[in-house]
């Protein structure tokens, strides 16, 4: 057994690469193992500090290598990436382990909270609707071009896609003829099944929310529904990582982005660093507040709809509601609306 104090591991498909020190910085391990092999060797090393650069599946490494005694933390790629000293490829995957393992032991590194097994699973959730919506869109789309081609055109908006389907369904309907017809009764019966995968689906993220007490108090925000409450219970492993409202909708991107010198800060559009999923579930929770009684109801929002155009402004208010949902998080309570100042 070889006495190392802290390890860099690079995770990868197949080949992984580990780069240990000692207390006093002196490499005693450089090597790589086969997948097979990682949980048997970190079984006969004694406890020890592992840093993983945070992926997919890095979350999986992480509680693995938890059970077996060692502390693990997740590091961001971005803040890895300025110890590497050679260039990314595969001959260098040992760098890329010895970087991991000099920037897990900084004092002011940042790391990311590893996720259990059922956050992980509920992610998962998330993102299989959102690959079966992405098809949905798919063959709405293709349906509307072939139909176009033949002068059938009707309304933009999924909510118009009946229309079409009646005008296919109907006999006689003579704009179309076979085998063309034949071909797209068969993608609406595809479009068919994918609707009624994505409705069984939003089932079951509404039963795993009612489970989640984080969930409940946040689907009490306006703005937040079952999917995006969910995916913020689901993807938001600890709020305790952010000192601030402020800090976590930085993170998700909705921060304008600064760029200046000499005391001169200029402030540009949005940064969109962060889940892109979690941020676009925010606009569009944003954009039905805009849409409801509580936009004309709120001076701030009313102002901002005034001054502003519209979908900047939705920005603005999913600034606001990830900030809440922070807060809602940290406080585990649930919304409490504030009374408007006179």
């Amino acid at each position: 057994m070889t006495e190392v104090s802290t390890v860099g591991l690079d995770v990868a498909k197949k080949v992984f690469q580990v780069h240990g020190v000692d207390a006093a910085g002196v490499v005693k391990v450089r090597r790589s193992l086969r997948r097979s092999q990682v949980v048997r060797w970190f079984a006969k090393q004694a406890p020890c500090l592992i840093g993983l650069e945070a992926c997919a599946t890095s979350h999986y490494w992480a509680r693995e290598l938890r059970k077996l005694g060692h502390e693990v933390r997740l590091i961001p790629p971005a803040y890895a990436k300025a110890y590497v000293r050679r260039n990314k490829n595969d001959a260098a995957d040992a760098a890329d382990a010895a970087a991991i393992c000099e920037a897990v032991s900084r004092p002011g590194m940042r790391f990311v909270a590893i996720k259990t097994a059922a956050q992980q699973a509920i992610g998962g959730v998330h993102k299989v609707r959102a690959l079966l919506l992405k098809q949905r869109i798919m063959l709405i789309n293709h349906l509307r071009g072939l139909m176009a081609e033949f002068g059938l055109v009707v309304a933009t908006g999924p909510q118009h896609v009946g229309e079409l389907l009646a005008i296919l369904t109907d006999p006689e309907e003579e704009g179309l003829v076979e085998p063309l017809r034949g071909a797209l009764l068969g993608m609406t019966e595809v479009l068919h099944g994918l609707e009624r995968r994505i409705e069984a689906i939003d089932r079951q993220i509404v039963a795993w929310g009612r489970s989640n007490t984080t969930y409940r108090h946040l689907i009490t925000i306006p703005g937040y529904g079952p999917i995006l409450a969910s995916a913020v219970a689901a993807l938001v492993t600890d709020p305790t990582t952010f000192r601030s409202g402020r800090d976590f909708s930085a993170a998700l991107g909705l921060v304008p982005r600064q760029e200046g010198t000499g005391g001169k800060v200029k402030l540009g559009p949005i940064s969109k660093r962060g889940n892109g999923y979690l941020r676009r579930l925010l606009v569009n929770g944003a954009m039905s507040v805009l849409g409801s009684k509580r936009a004309r109801q709120d001076p701030w929002i009313a102002k901002l709809l005034a001054s502003k155009p519209r979908k900047l402004a939705a920005v603005a208010v999913a600034n606001k509601l990830a900030r809440i949902g922070w807060a809602i998080m940290m406080r585990q309570e649930d919304f409490h609306t504030q009374p408007a100042a006179a």
